[in-house]
């Protein structure tokens, strides 16, 4: 039976080598790093390969961005060169979860995977069981896989886990906020006892503490990176704009600003329409979510990493693939909802070694929530008034502007608009109610819907606001205001 994991865990790996060469590794597979320019291990790998080509079950807490892949990466193509796996029995299974996740960890194991003439395979949903499983025939050594559709394939007996001699789980937090808890811990119990088991993530809390204690023995624990915000070449920044609508036109300025940008929306309809208004701003822009098939996400993410899109509008889930360098900006149009979900989109930018900058669009009601969950994350924001923000907004010029105080929580207005009449009065004053939600017949980017005229424009003219004018003047009563049965109608 596992052993339990000590409460406490070290806050950084051991002092270790300061090169591949010195770690011990196959020839082939440092000349394999040599050849991309790989020489220096950064410190989840230095902490975690020693121990791993030991064989000890390892731990590891880590930040996006940090090399983990290679971290588990090159142990086991060290472990499994030299031997040649059986037909539908691969000898490693590395558990991811999802699809753009996979199809990244594939790209980056095959660089050392070849050096030693190892077969890497990904294996998910969304796509045909065909070339998966004529690959499995084939005999491949390392699968990379999202659990649903491993579980599918060791039920209907294709895929076989006798041979199984490390078992790695990478984003292991991930995988667990999605509720794949139940399917992960079966997984686990479907590989021998005796085998290596590896789990990195970038927390070690909840269900990824409950797989640990009843999956791993006696691990070598690495925590090289706190759950908080250490990256010191990462800036994050607030932008507080008037409204909801407002949120669009702020969006296009960063993006213009820092033509190489990640934007994140809190559903998938609300990604595919910021890309259009990127577009209808003359803006290169792909989407990815999950109503995307599988091919059309692997096309818009290769035209984002070409540098044929200025943008890629992502959810949550998606982006967990998006593993880009130079990445100038990310940017959280609608603002995480935890700060563990902050950190993972933030870390999109600033890796290895780079710097970026993380800016979190709200409106003013916004602002205390977003404050507060910064905080959590170990976060120090500048914050900014769009009305008084640096032109273009490049995330140098962010850096360099802006207040660590908190902002006045008055409604900015944009340069050069005017303010309506009855602006800053109350309901009842002259002037109805606004909601903050754009009017029935407008999408949430205040753009029509379905023909039907925008928000604060009537297509038989009136008044842009609202409000009664001698156009309306049938439907008003003797004193000017809105008779019963108007009233009924416009609720």
């Amino acid at each position: 039976m596992p052993v339990p994991v000590p409460d406490s865990v070290p806050t950084s790996g051991p002092a270790g080598p300061s090169t591949f060469d010195s770690l011990g590794l196959p020839r082939k597979v440092l000349a394999a790093l040599v050849l991309e320019d790989i020489e220096v291990p950064t410190p989840v790998q230095e902490a975690v390969i020693p121990d791993a080509l030991a064989g000890h079950d390892v731990l590891g807490r880590a930040r996006t961005g940090s090399g983990k892949t290679l971290a588990f990466g090159i142990p086991v193509a060290a472990r499994l060169a030299g031997e040649k796996s059986r037909i539908h029995r691969p000898r490693a299974l590395i558990i991811v979860p999802t699809r753009e996740l996979a199809g990244q960890v594939e790209r980056s194991l095959e660089l050392v995977a070849r050096a030693v003439k190892l077969k890497v395979t990904t294996v998910y949903g969304g796509t045909r069981y065909d070339r998966q499983i004529q690959q499995l025939r084939q005999g491949t050594d390392i699968v990379v896989a999202t659990p649903g559709r491993l579980q599918d394939l060791i039920d209907k007996g294709i895929l076989q886990t006798d041979d199984v001699e490390v078992t790695v789980l990478d984003e292991a937090d991930h995988l667990c906020d999605l509720g794949f808890y139940p399917a992960v811990d079966e997984l686990l119990s479907l590989t021998p006892e005796g085998g290596q088991r590896m789990l990195l993530s970038a927390t070690l809390d909840g269900d990824v503490d409950r797989l640990v204690r009843k999956h791993l023995r006696n691990p070598k624990v690495h925590e090289v990176d706190s759950g908080t915000a250490t990256v010191t070449t990462m800036t994050h920044h607030v932008l507080v704009v008037g409204g909801f609508r407002d949120k669009v036109g702020a969006a296009v300025a960063l993006v213009e600003a820092n033509p190489r940008s990640i934007v994140f929306t809190r559903t998938r309809e609300g990604a595919t329409e910021l890309r259009d208004a990127f577009a209808q701003a003359g803006l290169q822009a792909v989407d990815l979510h999950g109503n995307l098939t599988q091919r059309v996400r692997e096309r818009n993410l290769e035209r984002f990493s070409a540098g044929r899109a200025q943008a890629v509008v992502a959810t949550d889930v998606a982006a967990r693939g998006i593993h880009v360098d130079a990445v100038e900006m990310v940017i959280h149009f609608d603002p995480p909802t935890d700060p563990k979900a902050y950190l993972h989109r933030s870390g999109r930018t600033a890796r290895a070694g780079e710097s970026g900058g993380v800016v979190t669009i709200v409106t003013p009601r916004q602002l205390g929530t977003v404050v507060q969950m910064q905080t959590s994350a170990g976060v120090v924001a500048r914050r900014h008034d769009i009305r008084s923000a640096p032109e273009p907004m490049t995330a140098a010029a962010l850096a360099e502007s802006g207040t660590t105080a908190p902002l006045e929580r008055s409604r900015p207005h944009r340069p050069g608009v005017s303010r309506p009449p009855h602006a800053g009065r109350r309901p009842g004053r002259g002037a109805p109610a606004r909601t903050g939600k754009p009017a029935q017949g407008t999408s949430r980017y205040g753009k029509p819907a379905y023909g039907k005229p925008a928000y604060g424009k009537s297509a038989g003219g009136g008044s842009d606001h609202g409000t009664p004018t001698e156009d309306t003047s049938k439907r008003s009563n003797k004193k000017g205001r809105w008779s019963k049965q108007d009233r009924d109608r416009r609720r």
